[in-house]
């Protein structure tokens, strides 16, 4: 009985209802103008929208119970544990961090657009790194081996991932000057977008967004971050404004006549969450062991997925400048 009570928590948690409801029996609705308010009314809709997604990929024949596992059993297995180490790093990297602020900042609204601007940069630096250096690849790929793109793919997270991201991002914000009331409104926007930008095809099915699009980063620009084709790869690292991207040269609208292939390059067997889970930390692991000396062994820890010491790379880099000369 007491396990069936959890389960229900966990379902009900999901759909962060407690807040709206809370304010619908008070009647105060002039809190909805409140960031409080804000947040109550705006966190159920994305678990909302992913039950659309789910009932009309039913009617029309599209649901596959695949394309959900590795993101249900990451949801799961991260519920409890990965979210409070995150919240722990967040506090501790704050404590340690804020005073030594270059600049001191008001949580006025042209400050919060450069606190904004700061955050993107912290989350490109984390987002980079978690792309071109092999140990924390590890971390990263579990989010990019779903073989769909669907809402559920923004729960498929290995659980030290948001501890490490939150280091690196709160660290940089801290220093930069952005204070901690207006981080975690800041980190609220972001991981709202952040989940938004998931959205399957099922239910928005060209998610350029037209104008909007060459301003802010869309699930199409997104869609091309978690595509494993070749002039896809490594692309689009930031999750709203799209800025650092352009000055790193890392942006990349979706083509036309390009068919998006989901997943990591590394041949995966189908679907299994063990595999995404702790697939790259084995396959790393092997080549760590393997490797000749002291210097290759670290060398496979920090340079980019695909670096090998005999020289054969399949970095990105390197299967881009193949694909370059073969065109």
């Amino acid at each position: 009985m007491e396990f069936i009570e959890t389960i229900l928590k966990q379902i009900w948690g999901f759909f962060s209802l407690d807040g709206l409801i809370e304010i619908i029996k008070s009647g105060d609705y002039q809190s909805l103008l409140t960031y409080e308010g804000m947040r109550s009314a705006i966190a159920p809709l994305l678990p909302v929208i992913l039950i659309l997604e789910l009932i009309r990929g039913l009617l029309y024949k599209q649901f596959k119970v695949v394309s959900y596992k590795i993101s249900f059993f990451s949801y799961i297995f991260n519920s409890i544990i990965g979210r409070y180490l995150a919240i722990g790093m967040t506090i501790i990297c704050i404590g340690i961090f804020e005073k030594y602020a270059i600049i001191n900042i008001q949580f006025t609204w042209y400050w919060f657009i450069y606190g904004y601007i700061i955050w993107e940069l912290a989350h490109f630096v984390y987002h980079y790194l978690g792309h071109k250096v092999r140990l924390f690849w590890c971390l990263h790929s579990t989010h990019h081996a779903p073989e769909s793109m669907n809402l559920a793919v923004s729960h498929a997270h290995f659980f030290l991932e948001a501890p490490y991201a939150d280091v690196i991002r709160t660290t940089i914000c801290m220093l930069l000057g952005v204070p901690p009331a207006m981080l975690f409104v800041i980190m609220f926007i972001d991981g709202t977008w952040g989940s938004f930008i998931h959205i399957g095809e099922s239910i928005m099915k060209d998610a350029r967004m037209g104008m909007i699009g060459k301003f802010i980063l869309t699930p199409s620009h997104h869609r091309v971050h978690h595509a494993k084709n070749i002039e896809y790869m490594d692309m689009n690292y930031c999750n709203l404004l799209n800025i650092w991207d352009k000055v790193f040269k890392t942006y990349q609208p979706e083509k036309e006549g390009i068919n998006i292939q989901y997943g990591i390059t590394r041949q995966m067997k189908p679907n299994s969450f063990l595999d995404s889970y702790f697939g790259e930390i084995t396959a790393l692991a092997k080549d760590v062991y393997h490797a000749p000396g002291i210097k290759n062994k670290v060398l496979y820890i920090f340079m980019p997925p695909g670096w090998s010491h005999k020289g054969d790379h399949k970095t990105s880099t390197a299967l881009k400048r193949v694909m370059l000369k073969e065109a």
